[in-house]
């Protein structure tokens, strides 16, 4: 599409948006004095829907009216009611879904089964600047093995004077490392830069050494369209609170390729695991469901999954297919916009992203400051970087024109 600098073309835009009328269905926070704020800050909190207190409600009235009848009646199998939604997402099969724990607890959950390292084969391949608290994950899981992480991580770095990676350098460094790499376990969009990365051809390069290939997906869920069954993925995890809109602290969710459904290997199990037909006979044996639900540990979170099926309802009945295309387009405009009016701010991300779009600006912390005063809700990442993520489902294209507009004030103030 071409773009135009004017306050009527992004006025057009709204005007001929096909998930305009989504917005309605979000609270949308306001200034002390009233007004709605720019919000910009989907990969950091989404949005409440407006239809979370219902289903919260419901659950909490069973729970008044039946207490423990409640359980068999309703909440046994309540984590179902997100497979068929969570699945096509992520583009899985039914059986490769459960959402459960949350993300960093799921990613030492697989992890425990996935990365199995030998005498020879025991490398793990990570971006650099990944998520710390993935980092601290992996870190403590290679510890557990008996090994140190400087002589087991191989961080992938971008080239000199660069701020993404490429492609063919992560393919590179995976057929390098050959026969002694285990695991890659990369960010499916990286959280600083916004770049989103090609998982189907790193995982092909990952399996050509006989490696794992698994992603945490915190900034890809719900942000870009995902095909993890098709691309042959092993595993992945991510949480909901971020573009799923699900609140603080929501459940997070896992695949686990139907390829690995007859598990032999290690694995941390609990009740919640166990096959159904037989979890309330208190059995001493395990007996693991044939699917990823056999990674479950404890009964579901009621009230903190509640939140996520109203939004599961949102994303399932647009589809991530027109959720992705507006949010390449939303964040393209931002782009657009800025190239034209502010030439002194440096955009980090590449032209391979989804919603977010990752800036450096002069007096960075100052401006980030000033923008904040003046209604925009953003966040700021150490060092230098200012994060913008407009949601497909509850932005405008006219929140983008103004957000440049405070952007150029700021500057030039």
């Amino acid at each position: 599409m071409k773009f135009d600098k004017t306050k009527n073309f992004a006025t057009n835009l709204d005007n001929n948006d096909p998930l305009s009328s989504y917005r309605k269905k979000f609270y949308y926070p306001k200034t002390n004095s009233g007004e709605e704020v720019i919000y910009l800050c989907g990969n950091s909190l989404g949005l409440q829907p407006k239809s979370v207190q219902n289903h919260i409600d419901k659950e909490l009235n069973i729970w008044q009216e039946k207490g423990a009848l409640g359980q068999h009646s309703r909440w046994e199998h309540f984590h179902e009611r997100l497979t068929e939604t969570t699945a096509r997402l992520v583009g899985a099969e039914n059986s490769e879904i459960v959402v459960m724990n949350a993300l960093t607890v799921n990613l030492h959950l697989l992890m425990i089964s996935f990365y199995q390292p030998t005498d020879n084969r025991y490398k793990i391949i990570i971006e650099s600047g990944a998520f710390p608290s993935d980092q601290y994950a992996i870190d403590s899981q290679i510890k557990l093995h008996g090994l140190e992480p400087n002589n087991t991580i191989i961080e992938l770095k971008p080239r000199e004077h660069e701020y993404s990676l490429r492609t063919e350098d992560i393919v590179k460094t995976i057929e390098n490392c050959g026969n002694e790499l285990s695991m890659v376990l990369m960010g499916g969009v990286n959280y600083y830069t916004g770049q989103a990365f090609d998982l189907k051809a790193i995982t092909q390069a990952a399996h050509s050494v006989e490696a794992i290939a698994g992603f945490d997906l915190a900034h890809a869920s719900g942000n870009i369209e995902l095909r993890l069954h098709n691309w042959n993925i092993d595993f992945a995890a991510w949480c909901s609170y971020k573009y799923l809109c699900a609140g603080p602290g929501a459940p997070s969710g896992i695949f686990i390729h139907e390829k690995h459904h007859k598990w032999n290997g290690p694995r941390l199990e609990g009740w919640w695991g166990n096959d159904k037909a037989t979890r309330f006979e208190m059995n001493r044996n395990f007996k693991p469901i044939d699917t990823a639900e056999s990674w479950q540990i404890s009964n579901a979170p009621i009230f903190g999954m509640a939140p996520l099926i109203a939004s599961m309802d949102i994303f399932d009945k647009v589809g991530m297919d027109k959720v992705s295309k507006k949010g390449q387009l939303i964040s393209n405009y931002l782009a657009y916009l800025i190239k034209e009016n502010l030439p002194q701010i440096k955009i980090i991300t590449p032209d391979e992203h989804g919603c977010q779009l990752s800036i450096i600006v002069p007096n960075g912390h100052s401006t980030f400051t000033s923008i904040t005063e003046r209604g925009v809700v953003c966040d700021w990442r150490e060092p230098n970087v200012i994060r913008f993520a407009p949601h497909p489902l509850f932005n405008t294209y006219l929140d983008i024109f103004n957000v440049a507009e405070v952007l150029k004030n700021s500057i030039n103030a």
